[in-house]
């Protein structure tokens, strides 16, 4: 399969998913400047972390103008799959390929530090190596991953298995305590209703290595190689 990452300025962990994806997985990774208006043949996108011009307005606001963005939204409507990790999960719901809003974190101050999440939704192309209820450990670092939404749709989310994340304690307990900037109903990640787009704030990437201190983010990349394995994406996405 072959992966594209995006770049905007700003972008600080494109690098990262590139050593992940072509450096650990061996699958074909091409980086994508935010000024293209058109993807190259690819079965799978990454939107990385960073602060895309530098989180002024607000974090996403204005990369989701970026010329390349209409070939994501198209990429995403064909059935391409998407993932945005914690600044792409920001572009993405300000894109409008995900619900809800992403407000500074409770404390009001930047985070920067180890979490717990659970897996509770492992039927999708993302998290399909996962048990269901596994708990990860995976970093954070952000000043906007208070993820809010209203009643209506949180139960929507909750209805349609929306919710692939919530932060919890490491033994898998529900608590405030475990969630690091607010989140409604402790979300930390979560799809599109038709599965195939996710945001999530928490770095998987950070964790695909043992060389980097954890493996637990590996699967997520590894389950899409399972979804995705022979080249027959490209710019038409898949269905």
């Amino acid at each position: 399969m072959r992966f594209g990452i995006v770049v905007f300025p700003g972008s600080n962990c494109d690098r990262d998913c590139h050593y992940v994806t072509q450096g650990v997985l061996k699958e074909p990774t091409t980086f994508i400047w935010h000024k293209e208006t058109r993807l190259p043949e690819i079965d799978a996108l990454i939107i990385p972390g960073g602060f895309s011009y530098g989180d002024y307005l607000r974090a996403g606001a204005i990369a989701r103008f970026s010329p390349i963005m209409k070939a994501v939204v198209d990429f995403a409507a064909r059935g391409g799959h998407v993932l945005g990790i914690c600044n792409g999960f920001q572009i993405l719901v300000e894109a409008g390929l995900l619900p809800g809003a992403l407000r500074r974190n409770r404390s009001l101050k930047f985070i920067c530090k180890t979490v717990h999440v659970r897996v509770e939704n492992n039927q999708t192309p993302f998290t399909s190596l996962y048990q269901p209820g596994q708990i990860l450990t995976l970093p954070i670092a952000h000043a906007e991953g208070n993820y809010f939404i209203d009643d209506a749709g949180l139960a929507r989310l909750r209805e349609r298995n929306q919710i692939i994340f919530r932060y919890t304690s490491a033994d898998g307990v529900d608590s405030e305590a475990a969630n690091p900037n607010g989140s409604i109903d402790q979300i930390a990640g979560l799809s599109n209703e038709a599965g195939n787009v996710l945001g999530m704030m928490p770095h998987p990437e950070r964790v695909s290595d043992p060389l980097l201190g954890g493996e637990d983010g590996i699967k997520l990349f590894q389950s899409l190689q399972r979804a995705l394995p022979s080249p027959v994406g490209g710019t038409t996405g898949r269905k």
